[in-house]
């Protein structure tokens, strides 16, 4: 492969420099190939994509001064190729200026039937715009604000209105297999998350060893919940026995088929599954904290049906900040975050709760911010459809002039930062560039599919100045560990490192770190639940 040094004429070069003289915004300027500094940069990464783990794939990096705009670096940088999660980029940071960094979601209980006594003598409707959230506590708190209205008894059904959205829950092209798994939650203006990293639409299962062997796993579920049902078909089994207990929910329903074995000894097992219909989800949680309450509803449930018009409020909820669920959302690249806010902002600018609407909203956000959207295409919110395409080099032009906006610096703080071990502060990069210049100085986001990996963000350079980059790797073979630490890593550690000193030595490839995970090839930190890296 070969370097392309991003330049115009040297006529355009020379009148960037006069105007940069001058005192005039330079972005999109370029860095003249006199420069030595940025000669040996440019010799730097290309020793580093020169690596054989990219042959036969696509590569592409952009490098910039994040004050000026100028380019020190551009490989391929106008080629599309699919971002990953780096699209979460571009949906936080129209969200961020869309919605507000005070947006909240809100979560309502109404009732339009009239209460004689402890009776309300019709339906009871539970109405959310998307909040993800929600934890079974905050569904009790709910009920609890409708006890004491002094409600004991509901004659009518329990309605989940999630009409805000509308009814569809699965983003353009996202795998069917993949929708069992805790990152690719379906989308609904109601649901439930079952722990504080707010993984909405999912619950968490834990499997024990039975007491004796020769007996089925023991099987808890987190929250409390009969929406999920188990197939167990798994023993457990002598001390000293294998340990190979797998579960997985049947495509289409909500039977988790449990499989294997575990020893009598063994330790639980535990992970995350989504739900089917989580809608349906949320009002099986209301329901039972209602009951907890002291609350009978005699109806059955419904779902997507709105609140009439005129209904009382009975009680409600606010979501934490957007600029709080910023941390959880990008540190962690959560998936269902972002497809919630991409049908939010389209329900803000249009009034229609959808992905296309979301989306268009999202393109006109960040055209407005720099970028060229002719030369792209954004079909989800997450990054999780292979249809997304993004220039590394549109990624900069938002990156520097995100720098600009009032709400920069609660971006800027969501971002992963190298080599943190704190999860909400490291995120998906607190495993990585430990021990080097760019630990704690390197902001990015992560990107992961199979055969895709990105690292777009900022770091300070060794002269104090600041630096975007983005890098976009796509169609290699190999491990995606392997990708990130041998590649993006060692880019990363280079900028760190960059210095335009006159008496600078060359700069040196740093050597490639080596970062202990048994994360699938293909997957995030982040969509492997516990934490394994």
């Amino acid at each position: 492969m070969r370097r392309r040094l991003y330049m115009r004429s040297l006529a355009a070069g020379l009148l960037a420099v006069t105007a940069f003289a001058a005192g005039v915004p330079t972005t999109g300027a370029v860095a003249l190939p006199e420069d030595p500094a940025v000669a040996n940069l440019a010799a730097a990464i290309d020793a580093i994509l020169a690596d054989a783990r990219l042959t036969g794939a696509q590569a592409s990096v952009v490098v910039r001064d994040a004050a000026t705009g100028e380019t020190l670096y551009d490989r391929n940088g106008s080629r599309r190729l699919l971002p990953a999660s780096n699209n979460k980029l571009l949906t936080s940071a129209a969200a961020l200026e869309i919605l507000g960094e005070g947006y909240r979601f809100s979560t309502e209980v109404r009732a339009l039937a009239a209460q004689r006594g402890p009776a309300l003598l019709g339906d009871l409707y539970l109405r959310g715009t998307g909040d993800p959230t929600l934890l079974q506590r905050d569904y009790d708190d709910l009920a609890a604000q409708v006890a004491a209205k002094g409600v004991r008894v509901v004659t009518g059904d329990l309605i989940a209105d999630d009409t805000w959205f509308d009814s569809v829950r699965l983003g353009t092209s996202w795998g069917w297999d993949d929708q069992p798994y805790y990152y690719a939650p379906q989308v609904s203006a109601l649901t439930v998350s079952p722990d504080t990293d707010y993984d909405m639409g999912n619950v968490i299962v834990k499997i024990s060893p039975a007491p004796a062997a020769g007996q089925r796993p023991l099987v808890t579920v987190t929250p409390d919940t009969g929406y999920v049902t188990f197939d167990n078909r798994a023993a457990t089994v002598a001390s000293g026995g294998a340990d190979t207990i797998s579960f997985e929910r049947e495509h289409g329903t909500n039977k988790i088929i449990i499989t294997g074995t575990v020893p009598v000894d063994g330790t639980p097992t535990e992970d995350w599954s989504t739900v089917w219909e989580p809608t349906g989800y949320a009002a099986d949680v209301f329901r039972r904290a209602l009951k907890r309450q002291g609350i009978t509803v005699l109806g059955r449930d419904r779902l997507g049906v709105a609140v009439p018009e005129g209904a009382r409020s009975l009680a409600s909820h606010q979501s934490m900040t957007l600029a709080e669920l910023l941390i959880p959302f990008m540190k962690l690249s959560n998936n269902g975050h972002a497809e919630v806010l991409t049908k939010a902002i389209g329900r803000k600018v249009s009034g229609q709760g959808t992905w296309p609407a979301g989306l268009a909203a999202i393109r006109t956000s960040i055209a407005s911010m720099g970028m060229d959207t002719a030369m792209l295409r954004v079909s989800d919110g997450s990054g999780l459809t292979r249809f997304n395409l993004v220039p590394p080099v549109e990624i900069s032009d938002l990156l520097v002039a995100a720098r600009g906006k009032p709400w920069f610096s609660i971006w800027y703080q969501s971002l992963p930062i190298a080599g943190e071990a704190e999860r909400f502060v490291g995120g998906t990069l607190r495993s990585r560039m430990r021990g080097t210049p760019a630990a704690g100085n390197v902001h990015a986001k992560t990107g992961s599919l199979t055969g895709v990996s990105g690292l777009s963000g900022y770091v300070t350079d060794a002269d104090g100045r600041p630096l975007v980059f983005s890098i976009l790797l796509n169609n290699y073979l190999v491990s995606g560990t392997s990708v990130k630490t041998g590649i993006e890593d060692r880019i990363a550690v280079t900028l760190a490192t960059f210095t335009r000193a006159p008496s600078a030595a060359r700069v040196a490839p740093p050597r490639e770190s080596v970062v202990p995970s048994d994360v699938p090839d293909g997957l995030e930190c982040s969509w492997v639940k516990p934490d394994r890296c």
